[in-house]
């Protein structure tokens, strides 16, 4: 598309936050305000959303590789394997929220049979991962 989707919306907060002028009513510009900012966050989590669910599903297959072996109930351990093994087919952020969401089920089940079986080292690596994926997601009002 062009122009982008982000700067379609980038454009658009600049607008709204400069369309009331000194005698406008106060809650509308405390409302246009707060829609500016938030097409201002839209615009940016457009530009990485893509990325930032390939990389969690690519970290979260890593992970899965990396804890399948050490996993004692067999069932949860194929699923690893089969999980960890996937590759994703399509860049749609709607294809990537999708196995994302069934790789994080798949964590959970995991961090549960960690916590369950005392693999400490094993829940140590699963909140290390999951501390990554919260870092990533942070957005931030700064350009």
């Amino acid at each position: 598309m062009n122009p982008e989707v982000g700067t379609i919306l980038g454009l658009t907060a600049q607008k709204i936050a400069m369309g009331f002028g000194e005698h406008g009513a106060a809650f509308a510009q405390g409302t246009v305000g707060l829609l500016g900012i938030m097409l201002s966050l839209s615009a940016k989590e457009y530009d990485r959303g893509a990325d930032i669910r390939f990389n969690e599903n690519s970290d979260l297959r890593a992970l899965f590789a990396a804890i399948a072996p050490a996993i004692g109930d067999t069932a949860l351990r194929a699923k690893l394997e089969v999980a960890a093994a996937g590759a994703e087919t399509s860049l749609r952020i709607s294809t990537l929220n999708e196995s994302n969401y069934a790789l994080r089920r798949l964590l959970d089940e995991a961090l549960i049979y960690a916590e369950s079986n005392g693999a400490r080292d094993i829940e140590r690596r699963i909140w290390a991962v999951m501390k990554e994926l919260a870092a990533r997601r942070l957005v931030s009002l700064a350009p």
